[in-house]
């Protein structure tokens, strides 16, 4: 046998080596992670992931602590590592083996998030932005089974206004498996699109912002590019396009008698914390049982917006504008609080619930359902009396549909 027969045998000794690794390694990750391994990849080498419902089983052999659910949006980059870093989390802390749910275009979490419960997980873990969130949320609200979250947005609105320690997944998992306790508000916004704004309407719920106007025609215009470029910045390129619309609408708080206003945006708030810090309604708290409207208009161009930026601005800081002095100003914002909140508009509005876009609508009715959700949260973060304990779920109502 000559020099380069033998380097040549070597060499593909070498490679078949190398492939039995690379196959072997391949398969090992599809198992746990079928999504980081492409579908023709997994036909080929006969990949079969673990089975979802693998918790129930894994409990019914070890009773050492609360199983887990993560539901994931798998669009998003990092979902592969971040699977690997919760099975170890789980692991050293002697948690059974969690479940694994990834959302699908169809259903964006809520049947997932069912799915979990009724396998019997003792925490939903939301793996995505604020859509993911709000899909689990409402799969979760009611049941009494808490739901952590994993914040992988672009705004991320609602982890900021739980003040979760955003960018810093250990952190985010550590709540997750050992967080604080706390109640949470949901809104519920009924959609009526017909011209005469009758009809029973379609329900969507939110847990940030809903709104309509330039809030919902920023949201609909905002360039996906962008969003990933930029982030939550993209938003206020895309408002620019439609600063010059007003609109007319009725509103009534708690069936009392409408009143009716122009305005830029009305917006229905269970929170008011936006990303840079901003406060756009600082009255709005996860926990109050309220629903907070606000009503933004500006006049005189570049002026007005300017003065309404700064009334934004000096809210956050918490000086507050005297109410005498608003007649005078080139722009507004108008306050007020209630459980239940209808809007009529004089023409069709673009509506958005935490960051979605819902299309067009002519009325929409607002309702909150006071304490539905259980979150985890950072334990610095929950005072002591309003925590609760998982052991002691409580169901609470869900609200009316329109009429």
């Amino acid at each position: 046998m000559t020099l380069g027969t033998g380097i040549a045998l070597i060499a593909l000794v070498v490679a078949l080596i190398a492939l039995s690794l690379a196959i072997s390694t391949t398969r090992r990750i599809g198992v746990r992670d079928p999504v980081a391994v492409p579908p023709a990849w997994r036909k080929v080498l006969r990949i079969k992931p673990l089975p979802t419902m693998k918790l129930g089983e894994a409990t019914a052999r070890s009773d050492a602590g609360e199983r887990i659910a993560f539901i994931a949006n798998p669009t998003k980059d990092g979902i592969a590592e971040l699977r690997e870093q919760a099975l170890r989390a789980c692991a050293i802390r002697y948690l059974p083996q969690p479940m694994w749910f990834y959302t699908t275009e169809e259903d964006p979490g809520t049947g997932q998030a069912r799915e979990a419960i009724a396998a019997g997980a003792d925490v939903v873990v939301a793996v995505g932005g604020d859509g993911t969130v709000r899909a689990v949320a409402e799969g979760t609200a009611g049941s009494g089974v808490p739901m952590a979250i994993l914040p992988m947005g672009t705004g991320n609105l609602f982890a900021r206004n739980l003040d979760l320690p955003l960018g810093d997944q250990a952190a985010l998992l550590r709540t997750a498996l050992e967080g604080t306790e706390r109640r949470s508000d949901v809104g519920w916004l009924t959609l009526v699109r017909t011209p005469d704004a009758e009809g029973e309407g379609e329900r969507h719920i939110f847990l940030v912002i809903a709104g309509a106007g330039l809030d919902a025609e920023m949201v609909a215009g905002a360039d996906d590019r962008l969003k990933r470029r930029l982030g939550w910045a993209a938003y206020f390129f895309a408002a620019v396009q439609h600063l010059g619309k007003r609109m007319i609408a009725r509103i009534s708080v708690d069936d009392g008698e409408p009143v009716e206003s122009h305005m830029r945006t009305v917006l229905l708030a269970n929170v008011g914390k936006l990303p840079a810090g901003i406060q756009l309604i600082p009255d709005a708290t996860f926990d109050d049982g309220m629903i907070d409207v606000a009503t933004l208009d500006a006049r005189g161009g570049i002026v007005g917006w300017t003065e309404l930026f700064g009334t934004v601005v000096a809210q956050g800081a918490g000086i507050r504008e005297p109410w005498h002095t608003r007649v005078w100003r080139t722009s507004r914002i108008d306050h007020v609080r209630g459980q239940r909140v209808e809007i009529r508009f004089e023409e069709p509005q673009k509506v958005q619930v935490d960051g979605e876009s819902l299309g067009r609508a002519t009325r929409v009715l607002a309702e909150v359902d006071a304490s539905a959700l259980v979150l985890r949260v950072p334990t610095a973060s929950a005072p002591a009396h309003e925590t609760v304990r998982a052991a002691e779920p409580e169901e609470a109502p869900a609200p009316s549909d329109a009429a």
